[in-house]
């Protein structure tokens, strides 16, 4: 998608996709990733989630990346945390406690951002991302995290023929074709999740599933 389309969303306040509680597939399957408090987790596409907070408290440091300068402030606004804001070429950096974002073109994102990330918790950035990028998004992962990693990916996926994304609909076998190359892929649930999301509904939607995975890399 165009910078200017997600611009024009948070403009709008049009983010159904924003959880106004920590997800529920991230409260029952972190411990799947066995990780500890000194672990450090990047949080790619993170908007302004509550789950920062939550995945603050579980792990030493936690970095994301938002496109959106409107939902990067609004979420330290919100948390009444004062950032210390500095700028790079490419990106603005706000950092509070052991919160880190970027705000900025996620390729555009360098590697010592990450480098102390083990962890990735991936449940809206993959399905932000029409067919074409998502595996843009996929080698700008690979080349961010070289090094052994696990990743906590949530996943949508419907009939695309009813609706044009975002979120785009990423199924099972889409996420082996991106992710299973040189990865271990656990599917930990599936689950319908049509009635949660009547905007989906609204679209004419008629099933709707979350996909919860485990990918590894040894």
């Amino acid at each position: 998608m165009e910078p200017e389309f997600w611009h024009e969303r948070w403009a709008k306040n049009e983010i159904g996709f924003h959880l106004k509680d920590v997800n529920p597939f991230l409260l029952k399957h972190w411990s799947a990733l066995q990780s500890s408090s000194s672990d450090s987790v990047f949080v790619p596409l993170c908007g302004k989630s509550v789950d920062l907070i939550w995945l603050s408290k579980q792990c030493a440091s936690v970095v994301g990346i938002e496109l959106n300068q409107q939902a990067v402030e609004a979420f330290f606004s919100e948390h009444h945390l004062n950032p210390e804001i500095t700028q790079s070429e490419h990106l603005t950096l706000y950092q509070a406690g052991n919160i880190t974002l970027y705000c900025g073109d996620i390729f555009k994102l360098e590697k010592r951002a990450v480098e102390n990330c083990s962890l990735i918790y991936d449940r809206a950035s993959l399905v932000a991302f029409p067919s074409e990028m998502r595996r843009l998004y996929s080698a700008k992962l690979d080349e961010l995290f070289n090094t052994p990693h696990k990743r906590l990916l949530i996943a949508f996926d419907y009939d695309q023929q009813l609706m044009n994304g975002p979120p785009f609909a990423v199924s099972p076998e889409e996420v082996d074709t991106l992710f299973g190359q040189d990865k271990q892929i656990t599917h930990l649930e599936t689950a319908s999740v049509l009635e949660q999301n009547k905007r989906f509904k609204e679209r004419g939607i008629t099933a709707l599933l979350e996909h919860v995975f485990i990918v590894e890399k040894r």
